[in-house]
């Protein structure tokens, strides 16, 4: 295996390191200050591509490699570690789960508008109790005719107030076996979809 950067990696980071140092830098002090969630850096960044990395370019993403997301990922984070986790999370957790495990109809609905960043992604496993421990989670799915009815509450989620859709796993089998968990996808303005209060933190 050839580990040497090529030069679509090179320019693919330069690119990441122009913008970050452009649009990002500047304004790294008042976001912390006032709690803002800078959704216009991450409209901008799907412009550039870079919301939808590994997206095929069929589904309106950019079709590059993991070493040119790294690349993207690393370059965001020397400026900024709470957008390169913000990139990172939109595009694995809840984009990744849609492209690789999705039906081809919620690929064509959802990937274009994530790779786009008209969507923020978030992704939901984190629980009060459980923390990231999915074989002993308590959020549950019951299916109830053609409808999924999902009870629960998650917590620390990345994007869980800014987010447009979301990958929430729930428990739809018993503790610990193999059909324990299964991911859906839900929209904001889902009824009985909602995000709870933003806690202070750094970053």
């Amino acid at each position: 295996m050839n580990f040497e950067t090529t030069e679509l990696t090179e320019q693919v980071a330069q690119t990441a390191r122009d913008f970050a140092n452009q649009h990002i830098k500047p304004h790294l002090m008042d976001w912390d200050e006032s709690q803002e969630f800078p959704v216009q850096v991450f409209k901008e960044m799907g412009k550039l591509g870079l919301m939808g990395v590994l997206v095929p370019e069929q589904y309106g993403g950019s079709g590059l490699g993991y070493y040119e997301y790294s690349a993207i990922i690393q370059e965001i984070s020397k400026v900024c570690g709470s957008v390169g986790l913000s990139l990172a999370a939109h595009n694995s957790l809840c984009t990744g789960h849609i492209l690789s495990f999705g039906s081809e109809e919620q690929k064509k609905k959802y990937l274009p508008k994530l790779a786009a960043a008209e969507h923020i992604g978030a992704w939901g496993l984190t629980e009060a109790n459980t923390g990231s421990d999915a074989g002993n989670m308590k959020t549950t799915a019951v299916k109830d005719g053609n409808d999924w009815v999902i009870n629960g509450t998650k917590n620390w989620i990345t994007h869980g107030k800014s987010g447009d859709v979301a990958v929430v796993i729930c428990r739809t089998g018993e503790p610990r076996t193999k059909d324990n968990a299964t991911a859906f996808i839900v929209e904001r303005g889902t009824p009985g979809f909602s995000g709870g209060k933003k806690e202070n933190k750094l970053g």
